[in-house]
């Protein structure tokens, strides 16, 4: 493992070991363990788009391992402001550390800068792209909460055109066999170029009460108003759909609900202290599977 740019960078052995070393790590997330796996490595998070959970769960699982970051979350304060281009701020940040964060709008920005970083560069997410640890963690959970993660009846709503979080996740699941169902607007339906190299069943709907009673797994996206080149095709789908406590009286009980975060109307409040809920444990998640990956990144003692 050089670079985490896609999922697909990844074999089935590699992620099975990785959320192995996160069930391990746990203790030490939550602070109630103490390890200095990462002491004296420094994490470089490069953040050239908005980010709350990602950003601050690498940092946390930096520190959490004795390990330091420095970076940016607002490129109007760097150098990309005088017109640095990416390649060459990449090419100064892999010097001051021992792996590089990168989030950044375009898509296809993580690979690039990936084959100009002389250490590991992780993916935080590149635009409409991929966003292989949000997968890690979101594999992590469906394992914690189901038992398993594989022979499951996953569900997708939401933005599936723009959203980086399904097209990596939709690649991992099929992996462990898993059958998956796309719920949209025909208007951000999965790209082709993600069903395309599906090696798994699956199935697209507009209504989620097509398949709700089957699922075990329903991950919602929020529509992303920031994807969208015109703000008229963004506003006859913004509120395409809601979950909420009435909805999901048709769900199986041991049916959970995912989601990478932040909700906007799509995950109705009423549904957080349901046995359904589980996206405030999957973002907690984020820290020891990014815990688990960063070591197998950049070594040290566990």
């Amino acid at each position: 493992m050089k670079h985490v740019v896609s999922i697909s960078d990844l074999s089935k052995k590699q992620i099975l070991s990785i959320l192995k070393r996160a069930k391990e790590l746990v203790p030490v997330a939550k602070g109630k363990k103490k390890s200095k796996s990462l002491d004296g490595k420094i994490l470089a998070t490069c953040f050239f788009e908005p980010s709350t959970r990602t950003r601050l769960s690498f940092e946390t699982a930096m520190q959490r391992l004795g390990g330091t970051c420095i970076g940016f979350a607002d490129p109007s304060a760097t150098s990309h402001l005088k017109g640095e281009t990416l390649v060459d701020g990449i090419r100064m940040v892999a010097g001051y550390a021992d792996a590089v964060l990168l989030r950044h709008p375009q898509e296809g920005s993580a690979r690039l800068a990936s084959e100009n970083s002389e250490v590991p560069l992780i993916n935080g997410g590149d635009g409409a792209g991929q966003h292989p640890t949000q997968t890690l963690l979101d594999l992590f959970t469906i394992n914690e909460e189901m038992g398993k993660m594989e022979g499951l009846n996953v569900g997708m709503l939401g933005d599936l055109r723009y959203g980086r979080t399904v097209h990596s996740l939709s690649h991992a699941l099929a992996k462990f066999n898993n059958k998956l169902s796309f719920i949209s607007p025909d208007s951000l339906s999965m790209p082709s170029y993600v069903t395309d190299d599906l090696s798994c069943d699956w199935s697209s709907h507009n209504s989620i009460e097509d398949v709700l009673n089957d699922l075990d797994i329903l991950y919602v996206t929020r529509i992303q108003k920031e994807r969208f080149p015109d703000l008229e095709e963004y506003k006859k789908v913004a509120s395409a759909y809601i979950i909420d406590s009435d909805l999901l009286k048709n769900a199986k009980s041991s049916m959970r609900i995912l989601h990478p975060l932040p909700r906007v109307t799509e995950i109705s409040t009423d549904v957080d202290d349901t046995k359904h809920a589980a996206y405030f444990r999957q973002a907690f998640n984020g820290v020891p599977v990014r815990m688990a990956l960063l070591e197998q990144l950049i070594g040290g003692k566990k």
